[in-house]
């Protein structure tokens, strides 16, 4: 099967190149300008590095808008020359304040028009488009903990974030993993993707990435926007949005709700599969508040205030169980303050100080075989608070710097009426306390040629002090190439609930001698503009990280060591005027060193994703296609016992098809069909698709 895999690597290596020398993508319209209130073309031009459009600095997929890194207040129009038109709103929104980042690896950034186009109902939804990214635990039968890697790591191995704040929340098992299903896109203004010395700034596990959720905040005269939207497997959403300005307030808030009963005809041998041949226990049901307020307090300090609340109600199928009726109820809130202000003269120190609570309550509860009951719960509730000062030293060096603050409270609960497992009832009530420093210097040591240094040194109450350091660099070779490399070292420590709560679903031990996951990460890549109408990033990504965490029997333990290498590659090119496109390619292999698994990928991650999507829009009117290769991941645990463990699941293409039809000047039909090939693939561990779906909207907004 690897042997197979790496020919699909081979044949879309050499596919690449002859797509991107294809003269039908030669075209005479110019890219549109990425920063709108800039009068170059950044794009074709790069005169230093010191300017933030290096080459592809920010990735765009079909015609989004690119989010710069920073933005020079002197040229930007002040807020008192906008006028209320929907253009000018949707200007100001692609330039609202993102961090200022190391420069050595790329940002990705997908925002709220282009997550519209691809009819995305969930974070899980969003991302699974995004370079280097592998999603099972996404769309119609899935589910929570089938898995979603980065690079090669696990949801746990990576860092996910609100405006800045963390949602990861220390716990690991199945039934508290941070659940990308459960969050909705209708509060979400964009997604940023960050890797490599920006690591240093927001935590040490960062193995994989960071993904930083930025939320809608108010702009403008008030407007009321909603949709609702039904489909296929009794689907039903419904989102509502009231946001605007006024005088030095701005707000927003939002609702929105979910429904499907993910119920459908599946072949003999998948997961879940009942007396009727259906997919049992697999609905889903969520519900999403938000609601933000900021407050432009003078010229030099700002307050924002931003809640969200969530509550999620679905089945569970786990990964390949014959047949499973434990649910999962998960409640969230989470709620930031933060206070920005500049500090001295223009805009070379500003200082970010938030606060931040967020509450996750997991509860897994179910039946053990016919006679017995089991339920599991985990409450885990942060408080958080961070110092964050952004400072131009001179005209060619930058420091970030700033302190991080975590106290993390745990309460798991376990109880079973299976006599066997009794003895093992409890609740735990444990708190842990992480404090870090960090710092990533960027000096510009000319105009071509600049270097990330980052330092990390975290005190933990649970596993003490240790200091993970990053470099990168970035070296304009010409004005349209430019190189960059990567390496940061991390430390992931185990989740409070790996070390001290049992778990009652799946008979684990806890184990409160286990020791962190450490070690490093690294990237080497190219930044190509083409020409004005084809941009591209290609990143060769690897990762060694020791003493793996997993269950040996039926006792978490430190089992191994495993190793990641991989090719990323993301291109996007604009046909002609309301036409563009994009390419997303990655390749992972991530091998098993030590134990019994040795040489063997690691399970749930596939060696190839392909993504890649074509987009039109004219007057309104919107159609964009998107095409999806999957190679096929290693089968994990709890599979059929005819399975073996060198077995793969067969690789599928995918294609979806998107579009909206104005109506009116305010009302549009939004219609979505999934998956028109109507292949009912498997998409991990004996869990299927449904095949061909569809979903048809309206869209409306005062």
């Amino acid at each position: 099967m690897k042997e197979n895999v790496k020919k699909d690597f081979l044949l879309l290596t050499v596919a690449l190149p002859l797509l991107i020398a294809s003269p039908s993508y030669a075209v005479e319209s110019e890219i549109e300008q990425r920063n709108t209130n800039k009068s170059t073309d950044v794009i074709s031009d790069i005169p230093s590095l010191s300017e933030i459009e290096l080459p592809a600095t920010n990735a765009e997929l079909l015609s989004q808008q690119s989010v710069p890194i920073e933005v020079n207040p002197e040229e930007t129009q002040p807020a008192t020359e906008q006028t209320p038109s929907d253009d000018a709103d949707i200007s100001i929104e692609a330039i609202a304040e993102p961090d200022n980042l190391p420069q050595s690896t790329p940002t990705y950034v997908i925002d709220k028009e282009e997550i519209k186009k691809q009819g995305a109902a969930s974070l899980a939804d969003i991302l699974k488009r995004m370079p280097g990214f592998a999603i099972n635990d996404v769309g119609h039968g899935a589910d929570i903990h089938t898995g979603t890697y980065y690079r090669g790591a696990s949801i746990n191995q990576s860092v996910f974030l609100i405006n800045g704040r963390p949602i990861n929340n220390n716990v690991n098992t199945y039934h508290g993993g941070t659940d990308l299903n459960s969050i909705p896109v209708e509060a979400i203004e964009r997604v940023e993707l960050y890797s490599g010395t920006a690591s240093a700034l927001f935590g040490s596990s960062a193995f994989g990435g960071v993904v930083n959720i930025i939320t809608k905040e108010g702009y403008g005269k008030p407007k009321l926007s909603g949709s609702a939207e039904f489909g296929s497997l009794n689907l039903n959403n419904q989102q509502v949005t009231y946001g605007g300005s006024s005088d030095k307030v701005k707000y927003n808030f939002s609702f929105e709700r979910f429904f499907t009963d993910n119920r459908y005809r599946v072949p003999v041998g998948a997961a879940n599969r009942d007396e009727q041949g259906f997919l049992s226990n697999a609905d889903t049901a969520t519900s999403t508040y938000f609601g933000s307020i900021g407050v432009d307090l003078d010229q030099k300090n700002s307050l924002n205030l931003d809640v969200t609340a969530l509550s999620s109600r679905r089945g569970l199928i786990y990964f390949g169980f014959p047949l499973q009726r434990d649910r999962l109820d998960h409640d969230g809130l989470n709620i930031g303050l933060s206070w920005k202000t500049r500090l001295g003269n223009g805009e070379s120190s500003n200082l970010t100080t938030s606060i931040g609570y967020n509450q996750d309550y997991f509860s897994t509860y179910g039946p053990t075989g016919v006679s017995f009951y089991r339920r599991g719960s985990l409450d885990t509730q942060q408080l958080t608070a961070r110092v964050d000062h952004e400072w131009k030293i001179t005209s060619n060096n930058k420091l970030r710097w700033g302190l991080d603050l975590k106290n993390t409270d745990l309460i798991g609960d376990v109880l079973s009426t299976d006599p066997t497992r009794i003895a093992e009832n409890e609740t735990e009530d444990k708190s842990l306390l992480n404090t870090a420093l960090f710092a990533v210097n960027t000096w510009n040591i000319s105009d071509n040629f600049l270097i990330d240094l980052g330092l990390r040194q975290s005190f933990d109450s649970q596993f003490g002090n240790y200091l993970n350091p990053s470099v990168g660099l970035r070296y304009a070779v010409t004005p349209i190439v430019a190189v960059r490399g990567s390496w940061a070292g991390g430390q992931r420590n185990p989740g409070l609930d790996q070390l001290y709560v049992y778990d009652t679903v799946h008979g684990w031990a806890p184990n409160p001698d286990l020791r962190p996951e450490i070690g490093s990460t690294w990237t080497a890549g190219v930044d190509i503009n083409f020409s004005e109408n084809l941009i591209g990033q290609f990143t060769y990504f690897g990762s060694s990280i020791g003493d793996r965490l997993g269950v040996i029997a039926g006792k978490w333990a430190n089992i191994g060591l495993v190793d990641t290498n991989g090719l990323e590659a993301a291109l996007q090119f604009k046909i002609a005027t309301g036409w563009s496109t994009f390419l997303n390619y990655t390749y992972t292999d991530s091998q098993i060193k030590t134990g019994a698994d040795k040489g063997l990928q690691l399970g749930l991650i596939p060696y190839s994703v392909l993504q890649t999507g074509v987009g039109y829009q004219n007057s309104g009117w919107q159609a964009n296609l998107y095409v999806t290769y999957n190679s096929g991941a290693r089968r994990s645990i709890f599979v059929n016992s005819t399975d073996k463990p060198t077995d793969f699941a067969p690789s599928f293409v995918n294609l979806d098809l998107s579009g909206r039809i104005p109506l009116t000047s305010n009302l549009g039909l939004t219609v979505y069909l999934e998956n028109l090939l109507g292949e009912q693939y498997e998409r991990v561990n004996r869990i299927y698709s449904p095949g061909f779906t569809f979903r048809v909207g309206l869209s409306a907004n005062f």
